[in-house]
């Protein structure tokens, strides 16, 4: 289900899944089978997300980050591409992440990029990443 009010321009978005209102999906992003991506999402070119994901209102995924199968993403959690933001930086190096299968991410909780985020691992709510997450660890506050 594709909500009227949504902007996506991908052809590869896998069966069952809801994309809501207000949401933009950019032509080069895959999203596969049975995945709910809740309003006011912004998925840009170069993002691959798996199965059964669920992506929560107010998140913006840039180019180079990958989600696995199983993932739960919080609102308003924020991914973050480029280690030093400028405007027109010429020197822009794509920082990617990788979400592994079945790890959960909590509202408002911020990624840095360059990391893995290990599989069943579990982000709490305002949580910043700085570094990779092994296999099933909790992380409260900064890493």
């Amino acid at each position: 289900m594709i909500h009227p009010l949504a902007d996506v321009q991908s052809k590869n978005i896998g069966e069952n899944t809801s994309i809501w209102q207000f949401c933009v999906v950019l032509p080069g992003a895959e999203i596969g089978r049975n995945c709910n991506i809740c309003s006011h999402c912004f998925i840009e070119n170069e993002v691959k997300i798996g199965n059964n994901v669920t992506i929560k209102n107010g998140v913006s995924l840039y180019d180079g980050i990958t989600i696995e199968d199983n993932v739960f993403i919080g609102p308003n959690a924020a991914f973050c591409n480029d280690k030093y933001p400028k405007s027109k930086n010429k020197d822009f190096t794509l920082g990617k992440i990788l979400i592994k299968q079945g790890a959960s991410i909590g509202a408002n909780a911020t990624i840095l990029p360059g990391v893995v985020i290990g599989e069943n691992a579990l982000i709490a709510a305002g949580a910043i990443i700085t570094k990779d997450v092994a296999p099933n660890e909790k992380v409260i506050g900064k890493k």
